[in-house]
């Protein structure tokens, strides 16, 4: 007789990384826009300088749009960054130690970029 609780999970198989997968792509894919949409911006404007870039992210839409880049770049290098965690360090303290201290890098990163993005 087996007591066996709860259905049996298979730890391998391809469609464990198909939300990491799915999630770099995304995030990619809004990064590009962002940069797309910035470089437009300084092709057709005026002259550069302080006041011209004040203007361009003083618009609502490229503050939205630059604040979902940030976000998008913080689940991109935490997705990266934890993958290599997981694939080359060994030590279970160490990896933990080190995902944390990225964790709270990247959120300290995308803090102070959402500040500097909305003092404009």
């Amino acid at each position: 007789m087996s007591d066996n609780f709860g259905s049996k999970r298979l730890v391998v198989g391809a469609h464990y990384g198909l939300r990491d997968w799915l999630s770099q792509r995304i995030t990619a894919a809004l990064m590009v826009l962002f940069t797309v949409a910035l470089i437009l911006q300084l092709l057709f404007g005026g002259p550069l300088g302080y006041d011209r870039w004040a203007g361009i992210f003083s618009q609502q839409w490229m503050k939205l749009l630059t604040f979902v880049t940030i976000v998008s770049l913080a689940v991109h290098a935490w997705v990266g960054m934890r993958d290599i965690w997981m694939d080359y360090v060994k030590p279970v303290g160490i990896r933990l130690l080190l995902q944390v201290a990225t964790i709270v890098w990247l959120v300290g990163c995308a803090g102070w970029a959402v500040q500097v993005l909305w003092r404009i």
